[in-house]
């Protein structure tokens, strides 16, 4: 049997139990929270003020801090890119009598929830004052525009892999910036950060648990799948990220060194996730599987060592490169 179509018979056999996942992962519309929980109230007398001391607070925050932000907002507001793709993976059906297919409706909602946090993030660096909004939203438009490629085509299990892992990361990087900012004073930027930290730790309990029900039906396929996933590496979902004349992908490098200088996600963290996804997927442990599967297990079980040495040997550009998006103003 073709391997898309035991995929297809394995996300048809999955659907009934996506909306028990909705409600242990996701959080109703009146029950989470909104950007206007964290931005000045224009509805009040006191808008103006809660601006300007947005605005000061906000003054002591450096260049490479700002570089993370922005990239970070940007990469969160090209969230149609996002849903478009997830809509196309095997198994997914928003067509036709399947508009209530079980698997649509989970990246509908999830789309939702995260949707809001490009709108907070976005929202924010504008009354700040610190970022010139006009680049931000050319590289927003562009980055939308071109698309992305993460190496997963249409199958369930390399994209489930990959949102289990990239969900970890961004709560990572949400995580840090909100503990930078709290550092320097910033509660507020701090505790938004931090929520929508929370969120993101969320939607990867969630994906990994896919993940861990696919293993139950399909261990070699899905075993092979995520070894290929890690053969090929987990790009972030901004791999293409450019600035106003730039060609695709050309600011990339630079805020991934920005971000490594930081400390917001580093090589090391890209090693833990990936130690971590071995464990709670029992790696070890596993066995009924097939020839190639079982190589791949092996590979997967050796590889965070692996790279572990490489990241140890990594060096990283302390140049500050410096965006369109930021005024240089010194570092963090």
């Amino acid at each position: 049997m073709p391997i898309k179509n035991i995929r297809l018979e394995v996300m048809q056999a999955l659907e009934p139990q996506v909306e028990g996942f909705m409600e242990s992962f996701l959080i109703k519309p009146e029950d989470i929270w909104q950007p206007t929980d964290f931005l000045p109230n224009s509805e009040k007398d006191t808008f103006l003020q809660e601006v300007k001391e947005l605005r000061e607070e906000s003054k002591d925050l450096g260049y490479d801090f700002w570089v993370t932000m922005v990239a970070d907002t940007i990469t969160e507001e090209a969230l149609p890119t996002y849903e478009s793709w997830l809509m196309d993976v095997v198994g997914i059906d928003q067509h036709g009598d399947h508009k209530t297919n079980g698997w649509a409706k989970w990246v509908r909602a999830w789309t939702a929830e995260e949707n809001r946090h490009g709108d907070v993030l976005n929202k924010y660096l504008y009354l700040s004052g610190r970022v010139n909004m006009r680049e931000v939203e050319l590289t927003t438009q562009h980055l939308i525009s071109d698309g992305f490629d993460i190496g997963t085509d249409r199958d369930p299990y390399k994209n489930f892999v990959y949102t289990s892992f990239q969900e970890l990361a961004t709560n990572i990087s949400h995580k840090r910036v909100g503990q930078m900012a709290k550092k320097k004073g910033n509660v507020l930027l701090g505790k938004m950060c931090t929520i929508i930290a929370g969120d993101e730790m969320r939607h990867h309990l969630a994906y990994r648990e896919f993940v861990k029900t696919i293993f139950g039906e399909d261990p070699s396929g899905m075993m092979i799948a995520f070894a290929e996933m890690m053969k090929k590496k987990i790009v972030m979902p901004a791999h293409f990220l450019r600035e106003s004349g730039g060609s695709i992908g050309s600011a990339f490098e630079n805020f991934s060194n920005c971000a490594q200088r930081l400390g917001v996600y580093t090589a090391q963290d890209y090693v833990e996730i990936l130690s971590k996804l071995n464990v709670f997927w029992e790696l070890e442990g596993m066995r009924s599987l097939n020839e190639e599967a079982e190589k791949a297990r092996e590979y997967l079980i050796k590889l965070p060592a692996r790279l572990e040495r490489i990241a140890e040997r990594m060096k990283f550009p302390q140049d500050q490169y410096h965006f369109k998006w930021v005024e240089a103003n010194g570092a963090l």
